[in-house]
């Protein structure tokens, strides 16, 4: 029988080992502990060191800190696919007197309220939540930063308003709602508030000399959803496949895309990193390749969750120490370790149950004014219109009820695509936002706003 550690090369499973050994022992780590996951189940863990005496293992926990993020947008997203809010709704609208209910949802989710990157003193990682009871000891007198809407500021304030709205609309604590809605659903049952044993201790690594020194481990309280939770890589491995490809019984596949999919610019710090955030989700663009995930930090831990979607790779870093290995670069290096040696191989192509002579009618060449287009309908029941040239603006477009199609990505993101019929029947025409897409370019009789010259094309006069 093949274990989970045997589903990779014994060469690529010498570098993953090599990368966390090389990040503890330069990062001068108490203790790393890293997993891998490919095909929706983990294929390799690795650690470094000891917890209590013994190598840590996938059951351990760590505290996670800003992943936690990530747990508390996608309660917000649930929300919302269920009607209960809109992503654009102001924050007044379901939590009124917060004095930042200007700012939207979204905006919220993905830091451009011109919030304040943290709450007013005292430091709120190192003192306990119980300093901080009300928002209004969050957010302090002057919560804004920034105009509302302007740039993507990071905001931990930001993520206890939307845990805040969150239990206004349950009617129960923030904790309980994910462990309900998310983590039990997902079976994530070694991811908690507070840290239930085994679970390493967070340690302060003295900067010039080989000393240690304990850092506490404080309650958050109100400030509980931008940093709270402590987990495992084996629950946080199962949270990067729930992130990949989605669960209907806590959000759908499209759901989760639209967590991934960029809704703030960069900071301008990060513009050479190639850094982005979504909705509780960051953004990372390393060695060509797109990660997703989110990185974690409090005091005494570091924590990194890297998915490279298209490649079907995922990582999970944790480590117990204040500063040291880049967790998240770290967890982007295994998923490129991986990806490089054992490239994914891709689904078997298989024909679709039944054709559809309707959406046969459709597929082919198209036209934009004299820009050639291919549109495709594939076996997972959705269109996809792609620039013949390899320029151009493509798109993936997902069924409507009434024949139309929406935008999925890109430019044409929201967008709706219509087929415009003839009395007989027959397709004329493309109507997508409103431009007209024709079988030949500027196609004689067909209906393209402006006419066509009834000389039709012709060489040099």
């Amino acid at each position: 029988m093949t274990t989970p550690q045997e589903l990779l090369l014994p060469a690529t499973r010498r570098a993953l080992l090599h990368r966390i050994a090389v990040a503890q022992s330069e990062g001068r780590a108490p203790s790393l502990v890293a997993a891998v996951v490919r095909g929706g189940e983990t294929v390799w863990h690795g650690a470094r060191t000891s917890v209590d005496g013994h190598g840590p293992d996938e059951n351990v926990q760590y505290r996670i800190g800003s992943i936690t993020k990530t747990f508390t947008a996608v309660l917000v997203l649930r929300l919302r696919d269920e009607g209960v809010l809109d992503l654009g709704d102001p924050l007044e609208k379901h939590l009124p007197g917060t004095g930042a209910g200007e700012v939207t949802v979204s905006e919220l989710l993905a830091h451009t309220g011109g919030l304040a990157a943290e709450s007013p003193a005292p430091w709120w990682e190192r003192t306990p939540g119980s300093l901080r009871p009300e928002l209004a000891d969050v957010l302090g007198e002057q919560p804004f930063r920034h105009s509302v809407g302007r740039r993507h500021h990071y905001s931990n304030p930001g993520f206890t308003l939307l845990g805040a709205l969150v239990e206004e609309l349950r009617g129960a604590p923030w904790e309980e709602v994910l462990r309900r809605e998310v983590l039990e659903p997902l079976g994530l049952h070694r991811t908690s508030g507070r840290p239930e044993m085994p679970h390493a201790g967070g340690w302060a690594v003295h900067p010039w000399a080989d000393v240690m020194m304990p850092e506490p481990a404080e309650d958050l309280g109100r400030m509980a959803p931008a940093g709270q939770l402590w987990s495992t890589t084996g629950d946080l491995a199962r949270f990067a496949v729930f992130l990949a490809r989605g669960d209907d019984r806590v959000l759908s596949a499209d759901s989760v895309r639209e967590m991934r999919t960029p809704a703030a610019p960069p900071e301008t710090a990060d513009l050479a990193a190639g850094s982005g955030y979504g909705l509780g989700i960051q953004i990372a663009h390393r060695d060509g390749r797109t990660l997703v995930g989110h990185s974690g930090s409090l005091p005494g831990f570091l924590a990194g969750l890297a998915i490279g979607v298209d490649d079907d790779v995922a990582a999970v870093v944790l480590t117990n120490c204040t500063s040291g290995p880049a967790a998240f670069t770290v967890a982007a290096d295994l998923v490129r370790i991986v990806a490089e040696a054992e490239p994914r191989i891709p689904d078997a192509w298989r024909p679709v149950a039944e054709a559809d002579s309707a959406l046969l009618e459709l597929v082919g060449q198209w036209y934009w004014g004299t820009q050639g287009f291919g549109l495709r309908w594939r076996a997972d029941g959705r269109l996809s219109l792609e620039p013949l040239t390899g320029v151009g603006r493509g798109a993936r477009f997902r069924p409507n009820a009434d024949g139309s199609w929406t935008g999925l990505d890109g430019y044409y993101a929201g967008e709706v695509l219509r087929a415009v019929r003839r009395p007989d029947g027959s397709v004329s025409h493309l109507d997508l936002g409103s431009f007209v897409f024709t079988r030949q370019p500027y196609g004689d009789g067909s209906s393209v706003p402006g006419g066509v010259d009834p000389e039709g094309w012709r060489g040099i006069q």
